[in-house]
């Protein structure tokens, strides 16, 4: 959320330089879908892939106008916009714009593609209970607490059915590709991103996950195993050590000062988070009521008739049978793994017994609370030709914005995420 088209300036550089001329003159026109950006983002999957639909199909009149003809059609979405890419490709689907134009690449990079998972902290209890609510349509879509389908079907599980538009529309696409942070994002964590429903790296540093990176990509990983038995974990400094305070990032890259100023951080800060805590508080407030206003009005409007209730009616109204819904088991979907040569290798029933009850506790602490329609969308999707990439940052506070080096004039550690984007231009099928 709160995304700008200026977040993907590097995408966009990266792209067209990879592509700057081509030998059998194909010529390929990057749109920057710009009807999306800050609070425009709390309007939900759904109104914004309207938009951007709207968009495609205003750029591709456009192009014929000049004399141009599109051919081809690729979509690239990271985080929220992920989500919105498979919104705007069901409803060209529907439309019959594949009919003339051939889907190739469908992309995403740290994508929530199974909503927001749960984690048994506090942390996560608050915002998992305060998101929907502070974060308008777009926060109950990603804790899949909207009843978007007549039958009270969260979208995101609509969107990962097999029987409906979206999912068939991204079937069609020739390259499935779908870019993950293996740890330390904050903001869209591995299971969600790589569409998995446990998470093998959560215990990364203890658990002796071998891992091997690409030769020519920095930080991609290449593949991965994870030991039946877990090595003899280490001794960990002790809370409130001089050795403690040196393994911790207590601030932002930002907020991290030299002596004396970081002293001086300190010091305030039981002045500086209640105060932020509450701004933030009131500007996502704010911003909430402005886009359920909005919302009203756009589904008031006579002129989009045939946009969402259409679609709604196309997907529940002819197809739904409730009776399937309710004797489909979503605790036992049908998973296929979608890495092309990434190894996960769980501990089977035996291997448990030789841990400990504390490093089972700890494990568990550590891994995602996925409701029973998240581990079905996820088995749903996984049933889809998807190559999953991996990038690696463990030494990062927050990944997310480093995967498509999102502020680069800001923050120059995010150029590290240049390697991750090579790799997406080179993969690309032009």
């Amino acid at each position: 959320m709160w995304g700008s088209p200026t977040h993907l300036a590097e995408v966009k550089r990266i792209i067209t330089e990879t592509y700057a001329s081509s030998s059998d003159g194909i010529e390929l026109e990057v749109l920057l879908a710009e009807t999306n950006a800050e609070n425009s983002t709390y309007d939900g999957i759904d109104w914004g892939g309207e938009r951007v639909a709207q968009e495609v199909v205003d750029k591709v009149a456009e192009l014929e106008k000049d004399g141009r003809t599109v051919s081809k059609f690729s979509v690239t979405g990271y985080s929220l916009g992920g989500l919105i890419a498979r919104y705007v490709i069901g409803i060209l689907y529907q439309k019959g714009f594949f009919n003339d134009v051939v889907p190739v690449n469908f992309n995403t990079l740290a994508t929530p593609h199974i909503g927001l998972p749960r984690y048994p902290s506090f942390f996560s209890f608050v915002t998992s209970s305060l998101g929907p609510k502070l974060l308008s349509r777009t926060g109950e879509q990603f804790y899949l607490v909207d009843k978007w389908s007549s039958s009270g079907r969260p979208l995101i599980e609509v969107m990962a059915d097999p029987d409906r538009i979206f999912y068939q529309a991204l079937q069609s696409f020739q390259e499935i590709r779908i870019y993950a942070n293996a740890v330390q994002d904050l903001t869209v964590p591995y299971v969600t991103s790589a569409i998995e429903t446990e998470d093998p790296f959560a215990l990364h540093e203890t658990n002796g996950i071998d891992i091997q990176f690409d030769e020519e990509y920095s930080s991609l990983i290449k593949s991965f195993e994870v030991p039946a038995v877990p090595p003899t974990s280490t001794s960990k400094p002790l809370m409130l050590s001089p050795e403690w305070f040196r393994t911790r990032r207590f601030l932002p890259p930002v907020l991290q000062l030299r002596f004396p100023l970081n002293l001086v951080i300190y010091t305030f800060l039981p002045v500086l988070i209640p105060v932020f805590v509450s701004l933030v508080a009131v500007r996502l407030s704010l911003a909430t009521r402005s886009s359920r206003a909005r919302i009203r009005l756009l589904e008031e409007d006579k002129s989009n008739s045939q946009k969402l209730i259409d679609i709604l009616a196309e997907l529940e109204g002819n197809v739904e049978h409730a009776v399937v819904d309710l004797i489909d088991n979503p605790a036992d979907p049908q998973s296929i793994d979608g890495a092309h040569d990434l190894e996960s290798v769980s501990p089977t029933a035996s291997d448990s017994i030789t841990k400990t009850k504390k490093d089972i506790e700890k494990a568990e602490k550590e891994q995602p609370i996925l409701t029973p329609v998240q581990v079905k969308a996820a088995g749903w999707l996984n049933g889809l030709p998807l190559k999953k990439e991996l990038a690696f940052f463990p030494d990062v506070r927050n990944a997310h914005g480093m995967i498509i080096c999102r502020n680069v004039k800001l923050f120059d550690i995010h150029r590290r995420g240049e390697a991750i984007l090579r790799h997406w231009a080179a993969s690309f099928v032009l």
